[in-house]
């Protein structure tokens, strides 16, 4: 199996930048990923993306 060119943090910072508002262009276009990939994170990762840390 493939190895990820990113960890789960960078995937879920990626994430976050598209929930701020920023195009799914823009933001696969600037870290090099297809539109495919980006939404294949989405649904792997989507629910950590929105948690926040307990504290």
């Amino acid at each position: 199996m493939k190895r990820s060119r990113f960890t789960e943090e960078q995937i879920i910072a990626i994430l976050r930048e598209r929930e701020s508002g920023v195009k799914t262009a823009d933001v696969c276009r600037k870290h090099g990923i297809s539109e495919a990939t980006l939404y294949k994170y989405k649904a792997k990762y989507g629910g950590m993306a929105s948690r926040k840390p307990a504290g």
